[in-house]
Formats: C-alpha cells, structure tokens, sequence
C-alpha cells in the first residue's frame, strides 16, 4: 500500500495524503486532482478501490491493426495529441498475428473502465469478419468511434475518407495520361472500403468508354503478397495501376521493376493515404491523400461529446481526399508506328 501511494503520488506530483485522501473518497480535493490520481492508478496497473471502480478513468483506447503501415502510426499521433490536450490519457493497443486480437483488446479496456474507444481500422472494415466483441462495447453504452468505412449495423459513428471520390480523382488522372488499360489493386473481397474503391473503378471506366475486362487485383494489405498481385495485373496488359494502400503500391513498384518495366516510363502507379515519407520512395510516390490529422481530431471530438453524456449514432462522416501528383505517372506508352 505504501510503494502505491508513493509510486502514484510520484506520477501525479502530489503528496502521498493527497492520493491516499482520494483513494478513501474524502473531500476537499479538487476533481482534477482527482481525476489525475485515479488516472495514474490505471496506467500504474494499480486497482481501484472497490468504491471507485465504477467510474471510467480518463482512459481512452486506440486500438489500430497494426503500425508496420505508417498510416497508422500518423493517425494515432493525431488523435493521441488531441486526447492529451483535453485531459485524456491514449492507451495504444496494437493487434498483432500472433499476439492480442482486437477482441482480447476490447476486453482489457472494458476491465480497466475506459472512457471510451477509437478504433483506427479493425473487424469492423471486413464483412466476413466476427463482431460480437463490437456489441459488448454497445451493451456497455461505452463511447466508440470508427476511423474508415465499416459494415452497416454496428451503429457507432464513423469518420471516413470518400473512398469512391478518391480513385475517381486518380482515374481521371491516369485517363488525361492517355492511359486505357488501368487496373485496380485492391484489399480482400469483404473489405469494405475496397468495395467503394471497386464501385468508383467500374463507373469510371463505364464514364471514360474504356472497353475490355476489368483488370482487378487483390492481396492483403502487405508488400510482398502486393507484389505477386501487381506482376499478374501486369501481365495482363496493365498499363496502370490505382492501388488501395500506399504499401501495396510500393509493392507493385517492386513487381513493375522485377519485370524489367520502368516506373512511370512503362507503368503508372498511384498509391492510397499519402503516409508520411512517401514523397520519399524511388520514384516518388503519386497518391491518394487521406487527410489523416482532420480525420484523427474529428474522431477524437465526436468520441468526447459522447463523453459529455450525448449518445453516438451511427452516422459516417466524409472526408474529401486529394490527388497528390509525384513521379510515378506518366503519359501512357504508345507503340511506335515504325515498329508496326
């Protein structure tokens, strides 16, 4: 009891019988202090005192699939920083294939009272996925928002980037090129915000009179599986490829290069999120860009007005992208009449 006291007392900046007049509930302390003594409890991985325990801590959980994705790492810097700036404490969980899925996640910050939760992509983009861990977090009225399109139902507000607006913008790009064999490399079959990237490819196709197959790619949203997929497309004849993250499109960079195809002298290559050093890559990365830092504090301020007690409807709130033009497209390559 005494290392506690000392330990969170040390972490607020308090005295010992500050926290310890707080941990009995005695008056005469001011809610912020209060309020920061029981916070430190929770980051300590001390537990409450039973009286206490069914009070949220000014805990806010951001659960995020992964940060090998730079996206990632820039939206939980966003919405971190603005949590900070209202009093909230960010608690990062980050799922991993072999660690801690995101209904494990959703289980400690349920045990831990949190204040409510951000989810930065998850299940809840994926069709076919389980859900049920998303209605333990309704049961509990527990404030939630989502980042990116999910499945209809869940009933938790969501801020979005327009997806189909975003590789319409990319379409018409590579259609002012000349391009005609553009293909479209996309996440998995249930993912939802595939789907709205794969409605915007047809209708823009249909728009721009382009004939023949649709030449349409998928693989996880990583490297080397983004890769095999872009050699196929290709292979097909793809001239250019609109691809769904910025890490697949370095993947079909890698592919263009292994067929012995410059980029964009053969090839064009528009990514998706605009992730920091990006303007980096070899060649320079065209892309789709999210506006991750207005998304991240939107998320933020709609998941605080739950907190002030306003319930949280299913509504999605847009977030219009911009093409961002770099060194991976180019006009499209004609054959040469003397060749002919």
């Amino acid at each position: 009891m005494t290392r506690r006291l000392a330990d969170v007392a040390q972490h607020v900046g308090v005295s010992q019988a500050t926290v310890s007049r707080v941990l009995n509930d005695k008056p005469g302390i001011s809610q912020a202090t209060r309020d920061a003594v029981l916070t430190a409890l929770d980051v300590l991985g001390y537990e409450r005192p039973n009286k206490l325990r069914g009070e949220r801590a000014r805990l806010v959980g951001i659960i995020l699939p992964e940060l090998t994705n730079p996206v990632f790492p820039a939206l939980a810097e966003a919405m971190a920083g603005a949590l900070a700036k209202r009093g909230f404490s960010p608690v990062l969980c980050t799922r991993t294939v072999d660690g801690v899925a995101e209904a494990d996640y959703v289980s400690i910050l349920l045990e831990q009272q949190v204040s409510g939760v951000l989810f930065g992509g998850g299940l809840y983009q994926q069709a076919d996925a389980d859900h049920s861990h998303y209605a333990a977090l309704r049961e509990r009225s527990l404030p939630t928002v989502l980042v990116n399109a999910a499945v209809e139902g869940l009933g938790f507000p969501q801020v979005c980037t327009d997806d189909g607006h975003g590789v319409d913008q990319a379409y018409g790009h590579l259609a002012a090129l000349g391009h005609d064999r553009i293909a479209l490399l996309l996440g998995p079959a249930d993912h939802v915000p595939s789907a709205r990237k794969l409605a915007a490819y047809l209708a823009a196709r249909e728009r721009h009179g382009h004939d023949g197959p649709a030449l349409i790619g998928r693989s996880p949203f990583a490297m080397a599986e983004a890769q095999v997929a872009a050699s196929r497309l290709i292979g097909a004849g793809a001239g250019a490829l609109i691809c769904a993250g910025d890490v697949t499109a370095i993947g079909a960079i890698r592919a263009a290069h292994k067929l012995g195809r410059s980029v964009p002298g053969d090839v064009s290559i528009i990514g998706y999120d605009d992730s920091p050093v990006m303007a980096c890559t070899d060649p320079p990365l065209t892309t789709i860009r999210q506006p991750v830092d207005a998304m991240g504090h939107a998320a933020v301020s709609l998941l605080l007005h739950q907190i002030d007690g306003h319930p949280g409807r299913g509504e999605e709130f847009l977030f219009e992208p911009e093409l961002v033009v770099r060194n991976t497209t180019g006009a499209a390559r004609r054959p040469d009449p003397a060749l002919a």
